[in-house]
């Protein structure tokens, strides 16, 4: 190979190797004229209320097309359900408050009260086992526990046999 086509060669890996590099380099892509720290917001409370209130209002109306039967059943309002969490997410990060935070807690916790208080499971009674069954699965485990006990016991004790 003639050695000047090497030396090209060689220069344009090492030209495309700088054009790679310098575009992944994170000091050439930053701002450096950027010297101060950017302004964070600061959480207000009552702006956030009033957010959370036009949420609220919103996710209300759109709960009233939903027949009050079918209100326990998550298929039926699922949609506005999400509209009205990502509502409270979006306008929680935009006022500048984190999400969720005890204030936007406490309004979804009131909402629920409000549209799902009706929703909650029957009790589920819980019954001991039949005394057979009861007295099967403590004595299996019992036995198997001896049983492997005596195994390691017997085999301990022929262990010159079994090498």
């Amino acid at each position: 190979m003639d050695p000047n086509l090497l030396t090209l060669f060689k220069l344009s890996l090492i030209f495309v190797n700088m054009l790679m590099t310098r575009g992944l380099s994170d000091a050439d892509a930053a701002d450096l004229s950027f010297t101060q720290q950017p302004r964070l917001l600061q959480c207000n409370q009552s702006v956030l209320l009033l957010e959370m209130e036009r949420c609220g209002e919103r996710f209300s109306s759109d709960m009233n097309h939903v027949h009050p039967d079918n209100r326990c059943n998550l298929t039926h309002f699922i949609r506005e359900y999400h509209v009205f969490s990502f509502c409270t997410e979006m306008n929680a990060e935009r006022i500048g408050c984190f999400w969720p935070n005890p204030a936007v807690e406490r309004f979804i916790i009131s909402v629920h009260k409000h549209f799902f208080s009706n929703c909650s499971l029957e009790r589920v009674v819980l019954v001991d086992p039949p005394d057979d069954t009861l007295t099967l699965l403590i004595l299996v485990p019992v036995a198997l526990t001896l049983a492997m006990v005596a195994l390691v016991v017997w085999c301990s004790k022929r262990s010159d046999i079994l090498a």
